[in-house]
């Protein structure tokens, strides 16, 4: 969001970023990072002289603080050989609601109680994952036994409670857990074997 900003407030003169450059979700977005002293919002008088330099009424306007500009530039050149796992680039990311996030949370922390293991390094992940406040979301790299192992831990909460998390993963990751049936723990009585026969000849 301080990159957007930065990008379309030094293309223009005036350096704001207007209402017709961001959508109404990332004015919101902005909204929450003024609260943080990280984005000036343009007042009333601000926005009539943007009204004029543009010919219309600019409704919304944004733009970088001192602070803000800070915390851009020192989030380009931090040091990074010290990352932590959950900004590790193994792995695939995974952006959870703070709902989706408690619920993991709980899981990790019966780890010695559960019968089935948790896949190595999920707990790690949830422990150090990362919050992007601007889009309320917490950010994890996976892989793809620990994106199942999450799958698992939302399956248990749907089973005791709410179906919404696993639902949503779900939707987002295409991960669903399910578990063995009595059929699927049965042995077979001989191996399954597919085969294609060949063609008859003509």
């Amino acid at each position: 969001m301080l990159e957007a900003l930065c990008e379309r407030q030094q293309a223009v003169e005036h350096g704001w970023t207007l209402d017709t450059e961001f959508l109404l979700l990332h004015q919101q977005h902005a909204s929450v990072l003024a609260g943080q002293g990280l984005v000036e919002l343009a007042g009333r008088e601000d926005r009539a002289e943007l009204s004029v330099l543009e010919s219309r009424t600019v409704r919304w306007a944004g733009r970088l603080t001192p602070h803000g500009h800070d915390a851009l530039t020192y989030g380009r050149y931090r040091p990074r050989a010290h990352r932590t796992p959950a900004e590790s680039t193994v792995g695939r990311a995974v952006e959870l609601i703070p709902s989706q996030l408690a619920v993991l949370r709980v899981f990790i922390g019966l780890t010695d109680q559960l019968q089935v293991p948790l896949a190595d390094g999920l707990a790690e992940q949830v422990r150090t994952a990362v919050c992007d406040h601007g889009i309320k979301r917490w950010r994890l790299y996976l892989t793809e036994s620990q994106i199942a192992s999450v799958a698992y831990g939302f399956w248990l909460h749907r089973m005791t409670g709410s179906a919404a998390e696993a639902n949503r993963f779900t939707r987002e990751y295409g991960a669903t857990y399910n578990p063995p049936t009595s059929e699927d723990r049965r042995p077979p009585t001989a191996p399954a074997v597919h085969c294609e026969l060949p063609a008859a000849p003509a």
